[in-house]
């Protein structure tokens, strides 16, 4: 399987918003948002609270290849 989380990044250039600041808003630690920028998986809980926190469904965060 193959995900990707441009949908996130983009979020967040469209909110003018850093990795940086999405680590401290959210409680996700800077070492899961270096995961994600690598692109590797990351659990459910950091989806769901990235989803709670935006107010949004999980395709606006991340997507399947």
């Amino acid at each position: 399987m193959a995900f990707t989380y441009k949908p996130l990044w983009k979020k967040l250039i469209d909110k003018d918003m850093t990795k940086k600041e999405l680590s401290e808003k959210t409680g996700i630690s800077k070492s899961t948002v270096n995961k994600m920028s690598r692109g590797s998986m990351v659990s459910m809980d950091i989806l769901d609270r990235l989803c709670d926190y935006f107010h949004c469904p999980i395709e606006d965060i991340v997507e399947h290849r």
